[in-house]
């Protein structure tokens, strides 16, 4: 039996970082590399050996080849991409270091995704062979066509019996609150399995944890089991995956994750994370998620894998998770001790 294909669709951005902990201010040199939600699950796939397609819109000049091949270059398929338009989106990246935080600017306003028609996807071709679709909350907030698109491809995948994943990944500095409500709310009508962090939920949705406070660190587990009820009560979710992660400083996190099915609930086991880099943490808990399903892991062990793969991505430089699943496993059965492998 061949593997069915697992389709992701977003926006892929050339990411441009000062050295180290320079801050923007600073720096006189950027290294440049991508990432971006959606690819990063589609390299996180290709790293466990999975059928995986990225699905976006690059320009047709040497930019946009280079963010193509920084896909290729680690086995996802990017035969679907449509060429045309003008900018590869960017983003700026200052790390975080101790009590400052990192820092994120935007230069994506009038990317070729941001600006593409429903014409140049065909969701029929787009969808052959395909068993699992994925987008986050990041793709419809890019234009009102965008929106419309995840719609038109959501409607598709579930006419073709597709299962239908979804980061909420609120980003503030793309849409308000109210606008991400109102088109995520159609298009969680659609979704099997919602994934989130701890606030998502509340920032899109207003759906609220009893008795926490993310700011001082304190998250009450039983919180989220109310978000995730809260969530497929108001939507035909089956499954509904939440980060947890317990801020100590820019550097050091405490990281777990819950995943719910209707009033069962499975944890997995929080990790101290000393961090290099944690951009793509919740895209590398996202590909975990859809690993575990895809391979019929039960609902502990898939929370296990995913928030282990996620613990490992916190170590990793780059947008980009580049664990394999023999790596995952062995964290899982409890070395995380960091010591050499010989």
């Amino acid at each position: 039996m061949s593997m069915k294909k697992i389709i992701t669709f977003g926006e892929l951005m050339l990411r441009l970082a000062p050295e180290g902990y320079y801050r923007f201010l600073q720096a006189d040199t950027y290294g440049a590399t991508f990432g971006g939600g959606e690819a990063n699950v589609a390299v996180s796939l290709a790293q466990f050996g999975m059928d995986v397609s990225f699905v976006t819109k690059l320009p047709a000049h040497e930019i946009g080849q280079a963010a193509v091949n920084s896909l290729r270059k680690y086995g996802v398929d990017t035969s679907l991409i449509t060429r045309g338009g003008e900018r590869v989106g960017i983003y700026f990246l200052e790390k975080g270091a101790s009590q400052r935080p990192s820092k994120v600017i935007y230069d994506r306003a009038y990317s070729a995704i941001a600006m593409a028609s429903k014409e140049d996807f065909d969701w029929e071709k787009i969808f052959d062979g395909a068993q699992w679709f994925h987008f986050t909350g990041i793709t419809p907030a890019l234009s009102d066509s965008m929106a419309e698109i995840c719609l038109i491809a959501c409607k598709k995948a579930k006419e073709l019996g597709i299962t239908i994943s979804c980061d909420l990944n609120y980003r503030k500095k793309l849409w308000t609150r109210q606008k991400a409500g109102e088109v995520m709310a159609k298009l969680f009508q659609y979704v099997d399995v919602a994934i989130m962090n701890e606030a998502d939920a509340e920032d899109v949705f207003g759906i609220k944890p009893e008795n926490n406070d993310v700011e001082h660190g304190q998250l009450n587990i039983d919180g989220y089991k109310s978000v995730a009820r809260q969530l497929m009560e108001r939507f035909p979710i089956r499954k509904c995956a939440i980060t947890l992660r317990t801020s100590i400083s820019a550097n050091d996190n405490r990281w777990t994750g819950v995943l719910c099915t209707g009033e069962d609930c499975c944890f997995a086991p929080e990790y101290n994370v000393h961090i290099v880099d944690r951009v793509g943490g919740g895209d590398s808990f996202g590909a975990g998620l859809i690993y575990g399903m895809t391979n019929g892991f039960d609902d502990q062990k898939t929370i296990e894998f995913a928030v282990a793969a996620s613990c490992l991505k916190h170590s990793i430089e780059g947008d980009y998770n580049m664990v394999t699943v023999a790596e995952v496993e062995t964290l899982m059965k409890g070395d995380g001790s960091g010591r050499v492998q010989r």
